[in-house]
């Protein structure tokens, strides 16, 4: 009975992840709460992945790679990006390999992604290239260098914990590196040689976001009339923001333009207001507050960004993070605008612009915000952790004279654990207090380092994996794999393992994939003795491989409006690699590690 009440709430946290109804980690977590409810699991290893060590390890590493990051460590290798790069697609692939790789070993993929993202930008638009030729390789480089130490992804540490559950060591921190730098390397020459014919041309970054986001289609002027009923009013009391899906850019009287702040300005006669609306919202305006449309904007597509930026105006991109509190809201409901000093022009997803009632439409993690505001705005929304600016950031906000020590704390932490002085958990956290101690890092700053969602992703799913070893689940599942397949050699075993793994994670998650494929594996691996260690490394090989989709992993999802890329791409770069690692991870595994 236990095993068939595992498996019912497996289907539905299953079908709760691929329909994304909820965030992955509020299914995780309700998965816990009814293991509990249930008597799958005391409320002591419900509560258990807070505790866990790769839980708190995980969380040690999200501090410590944004105290580096803070320090400006990586914008030093920027310039040699720039100098070494070249302008040719494969030796800017390679460049940023030998760069993004060893970096992503040590921190964090994702924040160091946050950091090149706008750099690659940058990069591209003086090149006038699209960034869709880099943004992909730049994905699958971190991932690929996020593989080569324990420390690299979260996945690598949930996996060494659960080694530990299941009554074998915890990994060391250089544990799977042979395996995973030959991958890395391969998987480099890979992108490099291939990835600059299958890549689309599919955001022309020409310097114009006005042609990017078709921004003529839905900016307009509205010319207050004499009789109209907006004359003598503020915008603010006039309601019309609130009520339409309309936002005033700027305002020209008599030749002179009126930037943001608007709200308590009183509208004259003739007045011309330049804004940004759907064409039926228009159309009821002029109805109902008596105003004129002009039939065309008097700007072309490249003076309309012009016009919209000034010494004190600029428009750009931001990017919505998986942390950010925007995901699932409307900027409606979180008033942008007024939180943020600035005003949403368009909403990219992917290669589509967001269509419909801007104001009313939920928000993605992913989702590439077009804005337009005073420059200090931007400034400030460089510091925020719900928005990833896409220009580099300014010089004066890193810590630059810290460089040197946070380097050292971050080797330090590295060395302590890979010659086995102290567990990873506790260096990783002494390496926090360091930082703190030495101003690399606020204490306030640490709090918004963290990746909550990730987490309680991993706390939520801990208590899942010791409700199928309870319940018999897993040794269930392992006793049907091995009478199907029970006379296939041990490489087979390993590439099977890896290619169910590698297909859960683009279903899922990453970390699901590996709470639910080690224990199934390492059963497998005692039944058919094989050496245990080898299958967890093909699961854990294979939950951080994840090239098929801008879902799979994190980094996938961050690339995906910023490069412009349909859901396609991602396929018809990743399905060869994918196809490659999923025979060379198992024979590298076989010959580093043995069967």
């Amino acid at each position: 009975m236990d095993i068939f009440l595992t498996l019912v709430i497996l289907v539905l946290a299953l079908v709760g992840f691929v329909s994304e109804l909820l965030p992955p980690d509020i299914i995780a977590l309700s998965v816990t709460v009814l293991l509990m409810i249930c008597g799958l699991v005391t409320p002591e290893e419900g509560m258990s992945g807070f505790s866990n060590s790769a839980t708190v390890t995980v969380m040690a590493m999200f501090i410590l790679s944004a105290g580096i990051a803070k320090t400006g460590v990586i914008q030093i290798i920027r310039d040699f990006l720039v100098r070494w790069g070249g302008k040719t697609s494969r030796r800017q692939i390679f460049t940023l390999g030998i760069l993004v790789g060893p970096i992503s070993a040590f921190i964090n993929n994702t924040a160091v992604l946050a950091i090149f993202l706008p750099i690659v930008e940058d990069w591209c638009r003086k090149q006038k290239r699209s960034p869709s030729k880099l943004l992909i390789p730049l994905s699958y480089i971190s991932i690929l260098g996020g593989m080569m130490t324990l420390v690299g992804t979260s996945t690598n540490i949930l996996a060494s914990g659960l080694s530990e559950q299941l009554g074998y060591r915890t990994f060391t921190i250089f544990e799977f590196s042979k395996a995973s730098i030959c991958m890395f390397l391969f998987g480099l020459a890979y992108l490099s040689i291939c990835a600059p014919y299958l890549l689309p041309n599919r955001k022309t970054n020409n310097d114009s976001f006005a042609q990017d986001y078709g921004l003529r289609d839905y900016v307009s002027e509205l010319v207050i009339t004499p009789q109209s009923s907006l004359v003598g009013e503020t915008l603010n009391n006039s309601g019309i923001q609130r009520k339409f899906d309309l936002d005033v850019l700027e305002l020209l009287r008599d030749k002179v333009r009126f930037a943001q702040p608007l709200a308590d300005k009183i509208l004259q006669a003739g007045d011309v207001l330049v804004v940004r609306s759907s064409r039926e919202d228009l159309l009821k305006i002029r109805e109902e507050r008596g105003l004129d449309l002009f039939a065309d904007v008097k700007f072309n597509q490249n003076s309309l960004e012009s016009f919209l930026s000034s010494e004190e105006e600029k428009i750009g991109e931001v990017l919505i993070l998986s942390n950010s509190r925007l995901i699932g809201t409307t900027l409606k409901e979180i008033r942008f605008r007024q939180r943020y000093n600035a005003t949403v022009l368009a909403v990219r997803r992917g290669s589509e612009l967001v269509k419909g009632p801007l104001g009313r439409v939920p928000l993605r993690f992913g989702d590439l915000l077009l804005l337009q505001g005073p420059k200090q705005s931007f400034i400030g929304l460089q510091t925020t952790r719900e928005l990833l600016v896409l220009e580099q950031r300014d010089v004066e906000m890193l810590r630059q004279d810290k460089a040197w020590i946070s380097v050292i704390i971050g080797l330090s932490v590295i060395g302590l654990s890979a010659f086995n002085i102290m567990p990873i958990v506790v260096s990783a956290w002494a390496g926090v207090i360091a930082l703190i101690l030495t101003k690399c890092l606020r204490p306030g700053e640490i709090y918004g380092a963290i990746r909550w969602d990730i987490i309680f992703l991993l706390a939520g799913l801990i208590p899942f994996g010791i409700a199928m070893r309870n319940s018999g689940t897993t040794t269930w599942i392992a006793e049907n794999l091995v009478s199907i397949g029970g006379e296939l050699p041990g490489y087979w075993v390993l590439v099977f393992f890896f290619v169910i793994t590698s297909i859960f994670t683009e279903i899922i998650s990453n970390n699901a994939s590996v709470v639910l494929m080690l224990p199934i594996a390492v059963e497998v691996a005692q039944a058919l003795d094989l050496n245990p260690f080898s299958a967890m490394f093909a699961v854990t090989f294979a939950a951080s491989n994840s090239y098929l989709s801008p879902i799979g992993y994190q980094t996938n999802t961050m690339v995906y409006g910023p490069g412009g890329y349909k859901f396609t791409d991602f396929a018809r770069v990743g399905a060869p690699l994918t196809l490659s690692l999923m025979f060379l991870a198992p024979w590298l595994i076989v010959v580093f590690y043995g069967l």
